[in-house]
């Protein structure tokens, strides 16, 4: 694809959000970049989270597993939907109630202080690594299809993107983000469906579905190795509790589901959303088993994430496949990039600094525009160390993995506070919390090596029982 084209769509592309958030900022304050007035329409809210949910990582990644795990994925896909039904009946009833900005001020009201900003520190944390590590891949296609060809460095690019989620995300803050991410999400979804079309005419495939289910690759449930972390219920089990944790639990997604009018509002776009996410994950994964016998019959050597970008771009597909594999990726990553550059401005002004106490709103608004622009840095800082003193990869993904592991302390946070009514030594709860993941990563390696079994997924929930057990062992008597 030659360069040129790639600068004409990322300038149509960022044109269109810009346009967007210079209508949703008007006469934009505090309330309206953190809550959007409580204004936003629900099925608004449920078509956006889909790409919120689906970052550029999962747009790369799930069609490239097909090759190698099948469709073992939708067995965690169908576990979202336990997750989700909880974050519908008992998470959103609690965070309409105490009529939340930030939904770790629930910690606070339960436990104390010490509970609280550990939560939102973790989330902080957690979400800080995940947005890098999700942009920075994005970067590196832009630098390979593009910046390379004009001799502009890296560092250039990544300043540049961030740059432009900064535009469109500085003053209207969440009202913008629930409007550009249902714009993101049409794009991902159009990307998608002309990716498989064209791809299926290819094949000469009559009957998509007759084709997906003769398939070898379409074997979705395994019940045959308990160890295996491929196992039905381990899959499931861990798609349920990755719900409730990454969206329930994350100040990101849940942002937009308390900008709706009503908590009876935010019920049925989390139903909706439930639905919608289902049927595009599975899409997902017949494109992966397309790809996948693609790249056999025409004997291209490309596997895992190499699998889609390779195809779309170097197999003769045409420019039509190309374009919208690249808009698709793009609007993946900023719709997942834009809301985290959001919700750490929230959590960081509302959590640790407590802006919402001052009285005085013009300072309110001044401290939460610096904290904007100091998170943009964070994040530029956070990728050129990935790229320049890292740089090495598979030590990128490992610690994207262990950022997935400081979620298991909000699970056991809120599990505690939800399921029991013990009080606790509010002050050695940031040591609990901060001994859990390691804890895990300990009983997880022995585990494997002595037994061979593998949590897999479901790390997660190990980690949020040891924050569980911790925080039991400084329960007040």
């Amino acid at each position: 694809m030659k360069p040129e084209y790639i600068i004409f769509l990322i300038i149509g592309y960022f044109s269109i959000l810009i346009l967007i958030s210079y209508f949703t900022g008007k006469s934009a304050d505090n309330k309206t970049f953190f809550k959007a007035n409580n204004s936003s329409p629900w099925y608004l809210v449920a078509f956006g989270m889909i790409g919120a949910s689906l970052s550029g990582v999962t747009f790369i990644s799930v069609p490239g597993w097909v090759e190698d795990q099948g469709m073992s994925y939708f067995q965690m896909v169908l576990g979202y939907i336990v997750g989700y039904a909880v974050i519908g009946l008992v998470l959103l009833p609690l965070y309409y109630k105490l009529n939340l900005i930030s939904i770790y001020t629930y910690l606070q009201t339960r436990f104390g202080i010490y509970s609280y900003k550990t939560g939102a520190s973790f989330f902080l944390l957690s979400r800080t690594i995940g947005a890098a590590f999700r942009l920075f891949l994005v970067a590196n296609v832009l630098q390979l299809l593009l910046f390379d060809a004009y001799g502009i460095p890296f560092w250039l690019t990544v300043s540049l993107t961030i740059l432009l989620i900064w535009i469109y995300t500085f003053k209207g803050g969440i009202k913008t983000i629930v409007w550009t991410d249902a714009l993101q999400t049409l794009f991902m979804l159009i990307a998608v469906g002309v990716c498989i079309y064209n791809i299926s005419n290819e094949l000469q495939i009559s009957n998509i579905f007759s084709y997906i289910g003769e398939s070898e690759l379409s074997k979705t449930f395994f019940f045959d190795d308990v160890s295996s972390g491929n196992y039905f219920w381990k899959r499931f089990l861990a798609g349920a509790f990755i719900a409730i944790v990454m969206t329930g639990l994350d100040q990101d997604m849940m942002q937009k589901n308390l900008t709706c009018r009503s908590l009876k509002d935010a019920q049925k776009n989390m139903f909706w959303f439930t639905i919608v996410l289902v049927i595009v994950n599975f899409f997902f994964l017949a494109l992966g088993i397309l790809l996948t016998d693609y790249a056999q019959k025409n004997g291209i050597d490309a596997h895992k994430d190499q699998l889609f970008p390779i195809i779309a771009n170097n197999s003769g597909l045409g420019l039509a496949t190309a374009m919208f594999f690249l808009l698709g990726l793009i609007a993946a990553a900023y719709s997942s990039a834009d809301s985290a550059l959001t919700s750490l401005t929230t959590s960081f002004s509302i959590d640790i600094l407590e802006i919402d106490k001052k009285k005085n709103k013009n300072d309110q608004i001044k401290i939460r525009k610096k904290i904007h622009v100091l998170f943009s840095l964070i994040l530029i800082a956070t990728i050129l160390i990935f790229k320049y003193f890292i740089a090495d990869e598979s030590v990128i993904v490992k610690i994207f993995t262990f950022a997935n592991y400081t979620y298991g302390p909000l699970l056991g946070l809120y599990a505690f506070g939800l399921f029991t009514k013990l009080k606790i030594k509010d002050r050695f709860a940031p040591i609990i919390c901060i001994l859990s993941p390691f804890v895990t990563y300990i009983v997880n390696d022995f585990t494997l090596i002595f037994t061979g079994f593998d949590f897999g997924f479901s790390l997660l929930i190990l980690n949020g029982i040891v924050t569980f057990i911790g925080l039991y062992l400084i329960k007040i008597k």
